[in-house]
C-alpha cells in the first residue's frame, strides 16, 4: 500500500539555502514507509514580485541534484516548488519531482496568478510521471481553477494529481473545494500541499489534504506546519472508477 506525505511548511522568501535545509529535515523525519512527499509552491525559493527574485531563482539541474540525493537516501519521490531560471534567463514557477531511481520531471505552472505574471513566464507543457500512486499529473495552485487542465489529465487517465500550493488564507475553503472537485471529476487521488505563514501582507491557508477518488477528504491538516502522512488503498481507485463511468460515458 503506497504512502504519501504532504509537508505543510513555512517558506523563507529569497533564501534557498534555508528552504532546502528545511526540506531535508522534513524528509528525514518522515516514516520510512513513505513513497511520495509533496512540498508547497515556491518551497525552495519563496517568491517576491520584484527584481530580487532573479537572484533567488534556481536552475532545475541544481534542484534535481539536491532533491535526487534526498530521493535516493530515503527511497521516495520528492516534489517541491521553486522559481526556476530557465533558458534565456526566463523565470518560471516550477515544481520538480525526482524519483529514487533518478528519473525527474519539471512542471512549469501554466496559469500565473496576479503579479506573478509581471516576473514569470507561463509554462506550456502538461507533465505526467509514474509514481507509487500510478500515472501522476502535476499541478500548481491556480491551475486548479482551470477545468481544462483537469479534463486533459482525465483524458490521459492519470491515477493521481499532486498539487503544490501557496493559497491565500481568506480563500482556504476554495482550495479544499477545488482539490476535491479535481479528484471527483477525474476519479483519482489528489494530494495537495499548501504553504503556511506569511509573506508581506499575504497569509497562507495551509489546510493541506489528501482526497479520495470520490471527492471525499481522506485526511487533512489545519493551519500549522505539519506532515500529513496517509496510506493509500490501491483498491479504492478501482472501486470508485467502477462506480463512476466518466471514462466510458
Amino acid at each position: 500500500m503506497p504512502t504519501v506525505a504532504a509537508c505543510q511548511c513555512e517558506v523563507d522568501d529569497l533564501d534557498p539555502d534555508s528552504n532546502v535545509q528545511r526540506v531535508e529535515r522534513r524528509v528525514a523525519g518522515l516514516p520510512d514507509r513513505t513513497d511520495v512527499v509533496v512540498f508547497p509552491e515556491h518551497a525552495l525559493t519563496g517568491f517576491v514580485a520584484d527584481e530580487r527574485i532573479d537572484k533567488a531563482a534556481l536552475a532545475s539541474e541544481t534542484v534535481s541534484e539536491r532533491l535526487g540525493s534526498l530521493a535516493t537516501e530515503h527511497d521516495l519521490a520528492v516534489l517541491a516548488g521553486y522559481v526556476e531560471r530557465g533558458a534565456g534567463d526566463r523565470l518560471y514557477n516550477a515544481a520538480a519531482l525526482v524519483r529514487p531511481d533518478g528519473v525527474s520531471a519539471v512542471y512549469r505552472k501554466r496559469h500565473l496568478w496576479g503579479d506573478e505574471a509581471d516576473w514569470l513566464t507561463p509554462g506550456e507543457d502538461r507533465v505526467i510521471v509514474e509514481t507509487a500512486l500510478g500515472r501522476t499529473g502535476l499541478l500548481t495552485c491556480y491551475d486548479l481553477n482551470f477545468v481544462e487542465e483537469s479534463a486533459a489529465l482525465t483524458r490521459e487517465r492519470v491515477d493521481a494529481l499532486l498539487v503544490v500550493g501557496a493559497w491565500p488564507a481568506p480563500h482556504g475553503d476554495n482550495w479544499r473545494l477545488l482539490c476535491r472537485a479535481r479528484a471527483l471529476d477525474g476519479v483519482r487521488w489528489v494530494v495537495g500541499a499548501d504553504r503556511v505563514g506569511a509573506s508581506g501582507e499575504t497569509v497562507y491557508a495551509g489546510r493541506s489534504l489528501v482526497v479520495r477518488p470520490n471527492g471525499s477528504v481522506h485526511s487533512a491538516l489545519d493551519v500549522d506546519p505539519g506532515d500529513l502522512v496517509a496510506d493509500i488503498d490501491p483498491g479504492e481507485l478501482a472501486r470508485h472508477r467502477r462506480a463512476v463511468g466518466v471514462f466510458s460515458d
